[in-house]
């Protein structure tokens, strides 16, 4: 019998540091996530970033908490039970830190009877802190409790026509009335040397600004994130007929101490009025719900710093979350894959 795992991120149980703490623990001790050897890793999650924070955290979760509690956790459980409607297999919800856990999640559906799993992380781009780690973690459970069980990954959806069509969408309807006159496409960002070790070629040797790393569709842009962020780029421009000088990818969320890939989302956007870019909207492709990164580093910070540096107007477009056309796509996707077997890509 089929089924299928939808994974997301994650979040805290509550926008307070008691919570928060553990739910960073969790995140910022993942190997893939910080990828340095595990005592190092403990010295710096443990002994450096969590005495500060989970306070800092916290409170930037309490400017973007709901009532009905973590955006990101609210949008999931509704995809999900949207998604469960319309798909013809059992369907269950997990998220990669925090609850409910993935080993709650294969466990409902072993419940169910299910033996063959689809395993969809719920990320475009593929990257080793986001996909790989969802897809290790899940193989790691399953070979420990559900031997009788197999896993089937879901690809990175950053190309596929159904996702572009979805996302030029919601943000053609994002941007209804807004007069911009640039848009940002605003990417999770990543240490460089993840899409390095992503790489199997081992061709990724120097990173340009604004020029391709690899050619998409080449063995070496198959795990490549940041080829797969500008191809989505790409495709979106194009199916909005977006001119050159009316759009601009950057990458935001950085840590100190590492080179992650550029530009930057806070030092362009900040940048902007002084060129006499006024008016921006930005769109976050990384992210099929909206979170703390979108909402509050976005949707806010981003909003006010913008205007500091002499900004008129800011349009954080919201991600695609349960729009009708996304949640069709998704079951669209399951759907055929348990009468087919097909994959996504």
């Amino acid at each position: 019998m089929k089924g299928v795992l939808l994974v997301n991120l994650g979040s805290p149980d509550s926008p307070t540091a008691k919570d928060v703490k553990p739910y960073l623990d969790e995140f910022l001790m993942d190997k893939y996530v910080i990828d340095v050897p595990w005592l190092l890793r403990a010295f710096l999650v443990r002994g450096i970033i969590l005495r500060k924070r989970p306070e800092e955290s916290a409170h930037a979760y309490q400017k973007i908490w709901w009532p009905e509690g973590s955006p990101l956790i609210v949008i999931s459980k509704k995809v999900h039970e949207l998604v469960k409607e319309q798909a013809e297999v059992p369907v269950a919800l997990a998220m990669r830190y925090g609850k409910p856990s993935i080993e709650t999640g294969l466990k409902e559906l072993h419940d169910k009877g299910v033996t063959d799993v689809l395993l969809f992380p719920l990320y475009p781009q593929y990257a080793m802190a986001s996909t790989m780690t969802i897809e290790k973690l899940a193989e790691e459970i399953r070979a420990k409790q559900f031997l009788g069980m197999k896993l089937t990954n879901v690809p990175a959806f950053y190309n596929n026509p159904d996702y572009i069509d979805a996302l030029a969408n919601s943000i053609k309807k994002g941007l209804e009335g807004f007069e911009y006159d640039q848009l940002v496409f605003s990417y999770h960002g990543i240490p460089e040397r993840h899409v390095r070790k992503t790489d199997a070629t081992k061709s990724h040797k120097k990173f340009t600004t604004d020029v391709m790393c690899c050619t998409p569709g080449t063995p070496a842009a198959e795990f490549c994130y940041r080829t797969h962020c500008y191809e989505t780029t790409r495709l979106v421009v194009e199916k909005l007929g977006l001119p050159a000088d009316k759009y601009y990818q950057t990458f935001q969320s950085r840590l100190a101490g590492d080179k992650w890939l550029e530009p930057y989302t806070d030092v362009e956007i900040n940048k902007m009025p002084a060129k006499g870019i006024k008016n921006i909207a930005v769109v976050t492709p990384a992210f099929v719900a909206d979170c703390l990164e979108t909402l509050e580093e976005i949707g806010m910070r981003a909003d006010e710093d913008f205007k500091e540096n002499g900004g008129e107007n800011f349009k954080a477009i919201p991600c695609l979350n349960d729009d009708p056309q996304w949640v069709g796509v998704l079951s669209k996707w399951i759907n055929n894959w348990a009468k087919t077997g097909a994959l996504p890509n």
